[in-house]
């Protein structure tokens, strides 16, 4: 199943949340990764996987039970996205 979250498209198996964040240039797109790199270090929590280029960034967030996303897993997400409302 897929669906979407708040612009995160969810993925079942394995449960994730995956979403591309677009930058109109480089400068914004590395402000991104440095807040989400602060955000990261201030709650302890890490995306399963970042893939980026000049003017955009993928994430992906894991399950952090492993089996079902959670309340939690959505909180961060929306922080991550808010962090990317700043810059775009």
């Amino acid at each position: 199943m897929t669906d979407d979250f708040q612009g995160w498209e969810r993925r079942d198996k394995p449960p994730t949340l995956f979403r591309r964040f677009a930058f109109a240039q480089y400068a914004q797109t590395r402000a991104f990764l440095d807040a989400l790199s602060a955000l990261s270090e201030e709650v302890q929590r890490h995306p399963q996987n970042i893939n980026f280029g000049t003017t955009y960034v993928n994430v992906t967030i894991g399950a952090a039970d492993g089996d079902v996303l959670s309340t939690e897993d959505e909180r961060f997400a929306e922080r991550i996205a808010a962090l990317a409302g700043r810059g775009e």
